[in-house]
């Protein structure tokens, strides 16, 4: 059927929902690649903030030293920082790569280990925040039933310099829950109806 000597038939419908499968796939890549920079740079900065905190405080002639090793939960928030933005660098590479080729491999085996990768770090990300957060009230606030000095009132600075650390592994945090999220649908997209174009996209 035409009109005014345009031909219109159903083929042409296949190449518009390609070209906007495409488009979504791309804005999908560059999402998963701004998400995973937050990371790389919010994880070394936190990992930075907390590993190379310290103050000391002179106590009835006695110096004390307060530095990130003297809490578990610290020791724990630097280590999840490190690994999270290690993780992140690689995996932001593979996307880097995947964007500039136009495609790579990505079958079913390699969606399951970015997944479950991803879905690892986020709940690794979340538990030392979490940690962390509570060690940080307890230095903030005390605990007078159990005797707990309100810490950061002798060690400002320290708690200071903490809180930034937390507060950027709140940034890693939502953006790994993200990522897991975008890679959840990378993965199970494969099993769709389009799984055949979906695969040889990425």
């Amino acid at each position: 059927m035409s009109y005014l000597g345009v031909g219109v038939s159903p083929g042409n419908v296949p190449v518009y929902h390609a070209t906007n499968l495409k488009v979504m796939d791309r804005r999908v890549r560059v999402a998963e690649l701004v998400l995973r920079s937050v990371i790389c740079g919010f994880g070394l900065v936190a990992a930075l903030l907390v590993g190379t905190d310290s103050q000391v405080r002179e106590i009835f002639s006695i110096q004390k030293k307060a530095k990130f090793t003297d809490m578990k939960a610290l020791v724990f928030i630097v280590i999840a920082n490190v690994i999270a933005a290690t993780y992140s660098l690689v995996q932001g590479l593979r996307c880097a790569v995947s964007m500039v080729r136009g495609h790579v491999l990505f079958n079913k085996p390699l969606a399951w280990l970015i997944f479950s990768g991803d879905q690892v770090m986020a709940y690794v990300t979340v538990a030392a925040l979490a940690a962390a957060a509570q060690s940080a009230v307890f230095a903030k606030l005390g605990q007078p039933e159990l005797q707990w000095m309100k810490i950061c009132n002798m060690y400002g600075k320290f708690c200071n310099q903490v809180g930034e650390g937390i507060a950027s592994t709140l940034f890693v945090s939502l953006s790994m829950v993200l990522v897991s999220c975008i890679s959840a649908f990378n993965l199970f997209r494969l099993y769709g109806s389009n799984k055949g174009k979906s695969s040889g996209s990425w």
